[in-house]
């Protein structure tokens, strides 16, 4: 399924008391629209997901389908490593009117692969919505396997995959044994080059809130055929791709929000702020 080509997975903003500040948020999705992006992950990793309750979640969902007001995808993250935890979030997502769901790899519980299939599997059922499945093994401990993803993508509603896992050949043994209509996204600004060359579709982005008209340059680049100037912008956006991941995320993309000034508010623990020499290291960066 195309949900574009550069999608970006949110920040959510906090006001000064630490709460979701929907105004900003409002501000937020504006300015991330104008920089091109072209669909809109929310309450993901990036979106600080382990800190959301549940309600807050739902009420993020309905006031960014509210915003967006179908002008891009908006693509709701509802997985947990709690299955019926996963299910109940689900359906009220998509109550909420969202486009489609991203479901993360169960983190923790460390299941095998049939386990992870019954995961997948049991969600989807619940839904009629579109579902992106997202591997990320450094973050979850476990790896979905190439072949449980292909048997998955057989399951109508499951049309897509975020890949974060840095593993080239199981992207490409995966595009090569989907359906055409199965889309696969990086999950690694620093890979988007290398996975659209295998058949990717894009990019499930951080960086696209500092860069996003940038990247999509990039990407048009590559997909008109201009190989070349395409290699040279991926390059040239490395360091900003990379320095927004120096410390843990999304501390630093948020920070360069506010440098640019866009307030999106501090993170909630166990994340922090940025040290002194991590504020002047992002600086350079985000100059260069």
């Amino acid at each position: 399924m195309d949900f574009g080509s550069v999608l970006t997975a949110m920040v959510t903003p906090f006001d000064k008391n630490g709460q979701v500040d929907f105004e900003q948020t409002s501000i937020l999705i504006e300015y991330l629209l104008k920089k091109g992006t072209d669909g809109l992950v929310i309450a993901g990793t990036t979106g600080e997901s382990p800190t959301l309750s549940a309600e807050e979640k739902i009420i993020l969902f309905k006031h960014v389908v509210k915003i967006v007001n179908k002008r891009v995808p908006v693509i709701a993250g509802t997985g947990s490593n709690n299955t019926r935890a996963s299910i109940e979030l689900t359906r009220e997502a998509e109550k909420s009117g969202v486009d489609a769901v991203m479901l993360v790899v169960p983190y923790y519980n460390k299941p095998n692969q049939e386990g992870m299939y019954e995961h997948f599997s049991t969600i989807a059922r619940e839904t009629s919505l579109p579902v992106m499945l997202y591997n990320i093994p450094g973050r979850s401990a476990v790896k979905l396997s190439a072949e449980t993803i292909i048997n998955l993508s057989r399951i109508d509603n499951i049309v897509s995959l975020k890949e974060a896992s840095g593993d080239l050949d199981l992207a490409a043994e995966v595009i090569e044994n989907t359906d055409d209509a199965f889309s696969v996204y990086s999950g690694d600004d620093g890979l988007t080059l290398p996975l659209l060359s295998i058949g990717a579709q894009g990019i499930v982005s951080v960086a696209s809130h500092i860069i996003g008209d940038k990247m999509q340059e990039m990407v048009t680049l590559y997909k008109q055929g201009n190989i070349k100037k395409a290699a040279q912008a991926h390059r040239k956006l490395l360091p900003i791709m990379n320095g927004l991941f120096r410390s843990p995320s999304p501390v630093p993309v948020k920070t360069a929000l506010q440098l640019k000034g866009i307030e999106t508010g501090g993170v909630r623990l166990p994340l922090v702020k940025l040290s002194k020499a991590e504020l002047e290291e992002l600086k350079k960066i985000l100059i260069q």
